[in-house]
């Protein structure tokens, strides 16, 4: 006990010292989180994947449309329980800095291949009813206060013109991992839209994706699309929902991984800024521990204080560094575009790498100067002027 309390005097004994080490691990432990928080929302597409959704696009790119024609003849291979097509839309919404994914889709058939969409019955019926309704997120719908019946007028780029859209439903995810910042509205609207005016665009589609009934069959499955569309005018590569999620990231895995690396590195930061502490609050102790070790303070007892008194110090500016993360992440999320991020939260990994991190870099940070303690000798102690 009488250790204990001697620990949280040599803490802050130096009170600004401890104070700035602690602020400098916290400060430390919040870019951590936020870095880590970069890395999980990028990865958090791949990680929704579900493992009975293959997705077929053209085989030569993405930027490639596909015939609608596809969509019957991909129904009827075996193990293939539904087909929905989906056509990227873009166009802009009140100006350019208002990016959210906007798709035109197959009504009858889309939220049964995305059950993660979830939508009550009414919603469905009446976007399914009025051609040209749409569904939104959830979190669309909050960041510009929009309600069902509410007007989504849409300047179309891609598809160029006027685009107006009745609000009929609005989607909740199944849980925070899915995205709530779509749109979605009837292909329908679109392809007759495409049939009058630019007829050559007609009647295309940007990819499927593939509801299968066994997920073990999904290579398998695949190999038979593109078998059935090999040497067409529009040859097509079928790929795991999953794989095809990473093909988008590898334009940018270089950065993901850098992300990754330098939030490790920060962790070597902390490590150094907290064994700095210790070795300075030790060699002004050398004197101290001879005196100790004199009056019967066994090694136990000086590993007690010396390995306490750092871990103390870890473990308050770890739990500054976690409280104050949520607000920052927070912030951050809510700063950035929503169509950039559309998940952003601190997941329990992070916080688990981070609390470990904090224990084990106070551990470390002991080590040196608790090995100096209990290896100097009585004599050379008392003699020591630090």
């Amino acid at each position: 006990m009488k250790v204990l309390k001697l620990m949280f005097k040599n803490a802050f004994r130096h009170k600004l010292r401890t104070s700035l080490t602690i602020v400098g691990i916290a400060i430390a432990v919040v870019a951590f989180s936020l870095l880590r928080t970069v890395v999980t929302v990028y990865n958090a597409g791949v990680d929704a994947s579900a493992a009975d959704r293959l997705i077929t696009r053209h085989a030569v790119s993405f930027i490639f449309p596909l015939p609608y024609s596809y969509k019957d003849k991909i129904q009827q291979i075996d193990g293939v329980e539904l087909v929905t097509p989906l056509n990227w839309f873009q166009g802009v919404y009140i100006d350019k800095d208002q990016f959210f994914a906007r798709l035109a889709v197959d009504p009858e058939t889309v939220f049964k291949v995305y059950p993660e969409f979830i939508l009550t019955k009414e919603e469905l019926d009446n976007f399914k009813k009025e051609r040209n309704s749409c569904v939104i997120g959830i979190e669309i719908a909050k960041q510009y206060n929009l309600k069902i019946g509410d007007i989504m007028t849409i300047d179309g780029d891609i598809y160029p013109g006027r685009w107006d859209f009745v609000v009929r439903g609005i989607y909740k995810p199944k849980d925070k991992t899915i995205d709530g910042t779509q749109m979605f509205f009837q292909y329908d609207y679109l392809n007759e839209r495409l049939e009058a005016e630019s007829p050559m665009r007609a009647n295309e589609i940007g990819w499927f994706a593939i509801k299968i009934k066994d997920p073990n069959r999904s290579a398998e499955i695949s190999v038979k699309v593109d078998k059935l569309f090999k040497n067409s005018s529009a040859e097509t590569k079928t790929e795991t929902e999953r794989a095809f999620q990473q093909g988008f990231l590898s334009a940018v895995s270089a950065i993901i991984t850098a992300l990754n690396y330098l939030s490790f590195i920060i962790i070597g930061i902390i490590l150094l800024v907290l064994a700095n502490t210790m070795i300075m609050a030790a060699r002004e102790r050398t004197r101290e521990y001879a005196v100790m070790k004199t009056l019967g303070f066994s090694a136990k007892h000086l590993v007690g204080l010396i390995m306490g008194e750092s871990l103390l110090i870890s473990i308050l500016g770890g739990g500054l560094g976690l409280l104050l993360s949520f607000p920052v992440v927070d912030g951050f999320g809510q700063a950035i575009p929503k169509g950039m991020f559309p998940i952003f939260y601190i997941e329990p990994i992070t916080i688990i790498l981070a609390v470990t991190a904090a224990l084990s870099i106070g551990i470390i940070s002991s080590i040196f100067p608790l090995l100096k303690a209990l290896n100097t000798k009585i004599v050379d102690g008392f003699r020591f002027v630090g």
